[in-house]
């Protein structure tokens, strides 16, 4: 289909916003490629549009190009696309290559790629073969968009998100002892959890402490919204898990880090941690799990481990939900430390109805 967008008053904006909304469509589906959009327009009307759907398919720009019904007009035609074109040859061939053979005079990136293996690259060999090149149109949407892509290159670690639930006063569950029976308090409703589920499929693994394992024995799949299941790890320093819980006993991989034990066993993995502070434990693990290619890290678990991530400044966004009901007692929920906030931005309206709303902080640098 044609789109004409010659009354808004700024075009170049909206067919850059546009690609951030193709590149959204991979949100689930395409990590640990970043997502990409690229649309051709041709005297204001686009006639080409493409998404990077998954690693190892063809990228945005490719699919945008062989959209375009009449080739000929690619020679008098811009590419707009919110990620640098690839330069290298990966699962598929660089992007810059086809872009120059079909002779598209003009290019608009959002944003620098920070893969090393592209980098600038794709850039100047665009450059090189006379293509005018112009970076920075809607850069910090399509940083945003990509923030678990652009962490992972530049920090050498996946892209950590707190999550948590919380009353009115500022409870997040009774006082609960393994084995005491007690039940955790539900403050998520059936549509909150829908959500949790979302933010699940987005994540490539979700971390949970040794107590919520015991206490919920969750088994942290996708059970409300379509995609693939993050890996589970759970930090049990003590391997005190008993081996018939739901994460251990079912079909889904879990890797267990623990100070004093390593085995395998089928898809079920336990590797000892070799330091013994709760900072030094964590960047380890994720040192791990960037080695292993987890560009984002959803951490559920209780207030223990989400403190020990809050006080080694190992977060960068945090969702909370709040229950607008007050309990009166309980366990406390975490402080967030206002010197290490960038912004936030409350989702209030979505979940009026049911008394809820939720909370996204995000984190300075």
């Amino acid at each position: 289909m044609l789109h004409n967008n010659t009354t808004n008053k700024n075009p170049e904006a909206v067919y850059m916003q546009r690609c951030l909304q193709l590149a959204a469509n991979g949100r689930i589906s395409c990590s640990p490629n970043p997502m990409v959009g690229a649309l051709l327009v041709h005297q204001n009307t686009i006639i080409g549009e493409g998404w990077h759907h998954r690693a190892g398919e063809a990228h945005a720009e490719p699919k945008a190009i062989r959209a375009v019904k009449n080739q000929e007009l690619l020679k008098e035609s811009t590419l707009y696309v919110n990620l640098e074109p690839c330069s290298h040859f990966g699962k598929t061939p660089p992007c810059t290559d086809l872009i120059i053979e079909k002779k598209i005079p003009r290019v608009v990136i959002a944003c620098q790629d920070p893969f090393p293996d592209v980098c600038g690259q794709g850039i100047a060999k665009l450059n090189a073969a006379g293509i005018k090149v112009e970076v920075g149109l809607e850069a910090e949407a399509a940083r945003y968009l990509n923030k678990s892509f652009f962490c992972f290159h530049k920090k050498k670690r996946p892209y950590i998100t707190l999550k948590w639930a919380q009353t009115a006063d500022g409870y997040s569950d009774f006082i609960r002892q393994p084995g005491d029976g007690q039940k955790a308090l539900l403050i998520s409703s059936a549509y909150s959890q829908l959500l949790v589920h979302k933010l699940r499929a987005e994540s490539d693994a979700i971390l949970v402490g040794s107590r919520t394992a015991l206490l919920d024995n969750p088994q942290l799949t996708l059970r409300h919204w379509p995609g693939r299941h993050p890996l589970r790890v759970v930090l049990d320093r003590k391997n005190s898990l008993q081996k018939d819980l739901l994460l251990l006993s079912d079909k889904f991989p879990c890797l267990i880090f623990t100070l004093n034990y390593s085995k395998t066993v089928g898809n079920k993995e336990w590797l000892a941690l070799s330091r013994h502070r709760m900072s030094n434990e964590l960047e380890e693990m994720l040192a791990v799990l960037y080695s292993r290619n987890i560009h984002s890290l959803l951490v559920e678990g209780g207030s223990t481990l989400q403190k020990a991530f809050l006080d080694a400044g190992l977060w960068d966004e945090i969702q909370v939900e709040t229950w607008h009901t007050s309990i009166g007692r309980g366990h406390k929920a975490l402080h967030i430390p206002e010197d290490q906030l960038k912004e936030c931005h409350i989702s209030g309206r979505v979940l009026s109805s049911e008394n809820r709303s939720i909370t996204h902080y995000l984190r300075k640098g």
